[in-house]
């Protein structure tokens, strides 16, 4: 299996005028995107400050911005909550919309044991069946995938990628001694350390 994406994958932000979500403004920032090069779009990621939008504004958002662009490049979903029940629809949900893979961010606040986040992440994947970008943010979760972990979740063929933002470089060492990088991508999600990141996921 080939990756989903090599190169940028940018994480929206949600413009909004007036408390409302400015719809111009987002059809602006994809297009900038597009025509500069962008390899895959997350929509309602942590930079869209998705949780404190309305299931109905994340809908219209996916929806606005899978129109746009028109299969030209892969659209990412952030649906991850600390609900495996909401994600579950929550991705299903952007499925039907027409996203080609869901992110899921690690569980926050009812904090968990790795065999819980296995089970979580494995039964979203498996009910929905779409490739799984999983996201690992400590700083805002206060909880780790563990690089055991990550090579368990990997051989799930739903389960497709890592976002890591840990800024370990220890940690990304382990992860990747332990997966099969040819089916399952890792990806930086910290632009300030972006090129050193790549440099240690391609030695």
């Amino acid at each position: 299996m080939t990756h989903m994406f090599e190169g940028v994958g940018v994480a929206l932000a949600t413009p909004f005028t007036n408390n409302e979500i400015d719809f111009d403004a987002l059809e602006r920032h994809v297009k900038f995107l597009l025509e500069n090069n962008t390899q895959a779009i997350i929509v309602n990621g942590t930079t869209a400050e998705s949780p404190t939008l309305t299931d109905q504004e994340k809908e219209q958002v996916l929806e606005t911005v899978i129109k746009l662009v028109d299969k030209r490049v892969p659209i990412i979903a952030g649906t991850g909550t600390n609900n495996t029940q909401k994600s579950i629809e929550a991705s299903k949900r952007a499925k039907e919309i027409g996203a080609d893979a869901v992110m899921l961010i690690t569980p926050y606040y009812n904090k968990t044991n790795q065999r819980g986040l296995i089970k979580h992440f494995e039964t979203i994947a498996n009910e929905v069946k779409l490739p799984v970008v999983l996201y690992n943010v400590p700083s805002r979760t206060n909880m780790t995938i563990e690089a055991e972990t990550v090579e368990t979740l990997s051989h799930n063929p739903y389960i497709v990628a890592l976002k890591d933002a840990t800024n370990d470089f220890d940690y990304m060492e382990e992860v990747k001694k332990r997966i099969n990088e040819d089916e399952f991508a890792l990806y930086s999600g910290n632009d300030d350390n972006v090129v050193e990141f790549l440099s240690l996921i391609h030695i």
